[in-house]
């Protein structure tokens, strides 16, 4: 399987997990959500969608009336097919949920996994930010290295672009910075006190703060208001 490939099966099983979607609907998911996949076509999704119905964690049902179906078939058009996610495919969703490694932090593999950190753990979110914030440094390093070597060979044009490459890496590292602060903050102030052993029990609860709260304040003070 390409990583390409294993990403969109991951993003339609967790789209399919939020409820059952007919093949028009999904694309139109996976193009507006996730921007990652703007390019992809239906011969690109219906055989992913076929193969996850093989392997188990996909049932396809009507998705019209049966008088519906009946004449869409006599037309010759495609009666609609919406697909559910079964028992066995929502496990195998929370178990790619659960993963993390070095796959996870390249870029469209990381930008589907985000996408889907409303249903990961806190735990795994922080791994996957902090291995993400790792790769771009370690990028960024690169980067500037080839950038002090070619400098003096480098034309204006294409010196900037390097530049704005650059700026783009470090805006992102910036930006998870900020994300992993917001999650350590998020477990420090859902921790239970008499837990003793220091454990998050918090459930799956985000980190990220809401519009207009301040991350360190108490959400029972706006009752007062």
């Amino acid at each position: 399987m390409s990583r390409r490939s294993g990403i969109l099966e991951f993003a339609v099983l967790g789209l399919l997990r939020e409820s059952p979607m007919h093949g028009y609907e999904l694309r139109k998911r996976l193009n507006t959500s996730l921007g990652i996949f703007r390019a992809f076509s239906y011969g690109t999704l219906y055989p992913c969608l076929k193969t996850l119905v093989a392997n188990g964690w996909l049932t396809e049902e009507p998705g019209s009336a049966p008088e519906e179906a009946i004449a869409a078939s006599l037309a010759g058009r495609r009666a609609k097919i919406v697909y559910r996610l079964t028992a066995e495919g929502k496990e195998h969703f929370e178990e790619l949920l659960a993963h993390t490694g070095p796959d996870v932090y390249e870029d469209e593999h990381f930008a589907a996994r985000f996408a889907f950190f409303g249903q990961t753990s806190r735990d795994v979110r922080m791994r996957v930010l902090e291995g993400r914030r790792s790769r771009l440094e370690e990028r960024l390093e690169k980067m500037r290295a080839s950038l002090a070597r070619t400098r003096e060979r480098l034309d204006d044009y294409t010196l900037e672009l390097q530049r704005h490459g650059m700026e783009s890496v470090e805006r992102e590292v910036r930006w998870l910075n900020e994300l992993i602060e917001s999650e350590r903050t998020g477990r420090d102030q859902h921790r239970s006190p008499s837990s003793g052993d220091g454990q998050d029990t918090s459930g799956e609860s985000g980190g990220l703060p809401r519009h207009g709260e301040n991350p360190g304040s108490d959400p029972s003070d706006d009752t007062a208001n």
